[in-house]
């Protein structure tokens, strides 16, 4: 019985209009034979379906190729090139072949072979559709199809985007180009051109060939008209949408997440509401670990054990597109044990999210460990994993295990970034149903978190801090330290208290340590910000007077505000140190041959006072000195005088130590009593000091014709560092700045670059008005300098100066690559 091929998805309509017979269409089965034969087969190669039908698709070849020539077709999803057949009556043909590799989800897998009959060599009609379609069309993924649907022209957006050339799909209708339900709705669009003369728009999804997931595409089909209106074809452009259809899709799940998770104060139902939300929109399994010490609430939570000895983590959550969570190795409740290497543990002590492939070495060989484990990921086909640690307010609770085995794409980067955000909202809540059940533990989960979990990367100072809560009688207090990098390869010091104990402390120490970032951040000198933060805490203050803030039983919520708090600023470059104190201990300098003396800084009031000025004092500390900040309780107790505890501080840290870590122990070791009773908080700091052949100036004369001279001497400094990779970037950058500084500001005019751990570019005038960034419109001449700076750097800024202003740019020198045009 003749068999053909009939494409069942498309309305006959269509078929009228693009010619069946126009393509040829095959289906191969997995065994090489011809199970399905279409007209155009015939028309092309001569033979009828009933003498193909049943036979060797390899019979129709006229030469056979060779082993080592043959693709690894069974893994491929879709083949292309040129074939050599024999027509029925004996002579060669060379055709263009394009091979589909079917698998439906009911029935056996086959291959759909199509190639048109007629029109695979451009016709001079062609050029025609080209002058109208290629001019009416925007710049995109664009293709051209005549009046029987079949593609005439593709520009190179479109070949890329299905990984085809225009040869290989000249002539082919879109159906065939794309098989799938996509290039059905493209064509029915497309006729609907045609029928109506009216443009159509359609949103689909493709994945090419070689591609890790699917794009988004915006498609627009429009007529294309000749002179006299009449309609010559269709022409097909598609945007990538890609990235703004998946970012929609993480935010819309970070929406749902929002209001999922955490709509009781119970861990466990936050636990599985953020199981619920991620399975299966994201993952096809995830777990929900809980650190197994959080049972016990005198227990500080820590994801810190022996490297000997396995972790303990309690399974609280976990879910799966299958009923019944078969997946699973660990029961709600029960706790499992994780040894060390294995991904749960590796992404608790870094604290970072990691993608996993099961082929790595690290999952692949605790996979192998455990026997259950292993029958489970083999069982379901696990093949891509991510870690992500369950943080709150910078404490670590646990741990999230997100998982695909059904999803055919493994998990991207951005991916990942979803889980972080997703996991960092559901650890929130759960710490907040912590806090509500364990008072106590709630009030050293927040003041912890508010604290630095890891000094921050510079190269101006070595920092080493402890802090230590007070006992369980006073409450945690609202002591905070802080490092915060800042431009010209700086570093701020911080050092602060706040007055009293509780919750309430603990909440106005996060407020303002928050404040100082964000003044420090605008770089504003150590008194200035002193001011700021003054006046934050006077309207602090008047918050606290407001009668809701003091209802109710918890005491710790009502009173006044206050604090005291020392901010440094070292200079690496100038070896020059400024600091500012408000009420706060005096900090201790340690010379490079054991001296140790007390700055003698301007006292300045407590903040919260109001109207009261703030003094800055200027220090030069030689490389290697010891700076030491410490809050009030290091040094004062009740039964002990000040003076003392002074006096064993600067004993203690003339003490030999092998770091600054047993430094650190060594002072509060010798100046703490047996039972502290307030909180403590201790910054030590080693300065470095920058070598001078890493800093390189130059004064520029107010004239524009000296911009090149500058940024001569730029590129020379930096081919003497050996940084000729950032050389195109630096002279931009250079260009930009000085330019501006020309033309805007006033003299003198300074360059700087600075060789640390990072390329700093500082441009210095006498001008104090800042630059900002603004949108040019697309004739502007100008306009787009700082823009430029922004894209290229790692950060920029502007800092007020004694004299004027700084305006700087940072690059990280490690990524620095060869800059190319392509």
């Amino acid at each position: 019985m003749e068999r053909r091929i009939v494409d069942v998805r498309g309305a006959s309509s269509v078929r009228d209009v693009v010619g069946e017979e126009l393509t040829a269409r095959a289906t191969v089965d997995e065994h090489g034979t011809v199970t399905g034969w279409s007209d155009g087969a015939e028309r092309l190669l001569g033979y009828s379906s009933a003498q193909t039908l049943g036979r060797p698709a390899a019979s129709l070849l006229a030469e056979g190729p060779t082993v080592r020539d043959l693709p690894p077709l069974t893994r491929l999803p879709r083949w292309h090139g040129t074939l050599a057949l024999r027509h029925r009556d004996g002579h060669r043909l060379e055709i263009r072949v394009l091979a589909h590799h079917r698998k439906p989800e009911h029935g056996s897998a086959h291959w759909l072979l199509v190639s048109a009959v007629a029109g695979q060599e451009p016709k001079p009609a062609d050029e025609t559709l080209v002058s109208c379609g290629f001019t009416q069309s925007p710049c995109c993924a664009l293709a051209l199809y005549d009046t029987r649907l079949r593609l005439r022209r593709a520009n190179e957006d479109m070949e890329r985007s299905v990984a085809l050339s225009e040869a290989d799909m000249r002539g082919l209708r879109v159906t065939e180009i794309v098989d799938n339900e996509a290039g059905v709705r493209a064509e029915q669009s497309m006729l609907r051109v045609l029928e109506t003369g009216e443009p159509q728009y359609d949103e689909n999804y493709l994945r090419a060939p070689g591609e890790p997931r699917e794009h988004a595409w915006s498609v627009f089909m429009a007529p294309l008209r000749d002179p006299e209106g009449r309609i010559q074809g269709v022409t097909l452009s598609a945007h990538d949408m890609t990235e703004q259809h998946w970012a929609r899709k993480r935010l819309q799940l970070i929406a749902e997440a929002s209001k999922r998770i955490g709509s009781t104060l119970d861990v466990t139902r936050t636990g599985q509401e953020l199981a619920d939300v991620a399975v299966p929109e994201l993952a096809d399994f995830i777990s929900v670990d809980l650190l197994a010490s959080l049972d016990d609430p005198r227990e500080w939570p820590s994801a810190a054990s022996a490297a000997s000895n396995p972790l303990a983590l309690r399974r609280i959550a976990h879910q799966s597109v299958y009923p019944g969570i078969p997946e699973a190795v660990v029961a709600p409740g029960e706790v499992g044990e994780y040894p060390e290497g294995s991904p749960p543990v590796e992404c608790l002590r870094s604290g970072r999210a990691v993608l996993h492939r099961m082929t790595d070495p690290g999952i692949a060989d605790w996979v192998a460990r455990d026997p259950l484990r292993s029958s489970r990921v083999r069982a379901f086909g696990f093949h891509s994993v991510m870690t992500v640690p369950l943080s709150a307010r910078g404490i670590t609770l646990g741990v999230a295990v997100f998982v695909r085995h059904q999803h055919p794409d493994p998990f991207q980067q951005d991916d990942l970034v979803l889980a972080e955000e997703l996991a960092a909202r559901a650890a929130v809540c759960i710490d907040n149903a912590r806090r509500y059940t364990r008072e106590r533990g709630t009030a050293v989960t927040l003041q912890r978190s508010l604290l630095p979990q890891r000094m921050p990367e510079q190269a101006a100072v070595e920092v080493a801090s402890r802090y230590l809560p007070a006992g369980a009688q006073a409450g945690v207090g609202g002591d905070w330290f802080d490092v915060i990098p800042l431009s010209g390869a700086r570093v701020a010091l911080v050092v602060g208290d706040v007055v009293g104990h509780g919750l309430h402390a603990s909440a106005t120490m996060g407020r303002l340590r928050t404040a100082v970032r964000t003044l420090a951040d605008i770089d504003l000198p150590p008194d200035e910000l002193l001011t700021h933060l003054d006046d934050m805490v006077a309207r602090l203050a008047t918050e606290g007077d407001d009668p809701e803030w003091t209802t109710g039983s918890n005491e710790d919520i009502a009173g006044d505000v206050g604090a005291t708090c020392l901010y440094a600023v070292y200079d690496p470059v100038s070896r020059r140190c400024t600091l500012a104190r408000a009420g706060h201990p005096l900090p201790a300098v340690v010379s490079p041959d054991g001296m140790v003396e007390l700055l003698d800084l301007p006292a300045g009031p407590p903040l919260g006072l109001g109207g009261l000025p703030f003094e800055a004092m200027e220090t030069e500390l030689p490389e290697g000195s010891l700076l030491a900040l410490y809050t009030n309780g290091l040094v004062e107790a009740r039964d002990n005088d000040i003076d003392d505890g002074i006096s064993r501080l600067r004993q203690a840290l003339t003490s030999p130590a092998a770091s600054l870590d047993v430094l650190c122990d060594t002072v509060l070791g010798a100046v703490l009593p047996q039972r502290p009773t307030d909180d403590v908080a201790l910054l030590i700091a080693r300065t470095r000091a920058l070598n001078a052949d890493r800093v390189a100036a130059w004064e520029v004369a107010p004239n524009p014709a000296a911009v090149a001279e500058t940024r001569k001497n730029a590129i020379g400094q930096l081919e003497a560092w050996g940084l000729t990779d950032a050389a195109f970037v630096t002279e931009l950058i250079v260009s930009e700045l000085v330019t501006n500084a020309i033309r805007h500001a006033e003299p003198p005019i300074q360059l700087r670059l600075i060789h640390d751990r990072s390329l700093i570019c500082e441009v210095s005038d006498a001008s104090s008005t800042a630059p900002h960034m603004r949108r040019a419109r697309t004739y502007d001449e100008g306009g787009r300098g700082l823009l430029l700076v922004a894209h290229l750097t790692q950060r920029w800024g502007t800092r007020p100066t004694a004299k004027g202003k700084t305006i700087w740019a940072e690059q990280n020198i490690d990524a620095v690559r060869p800059f190319s045009v392509p």
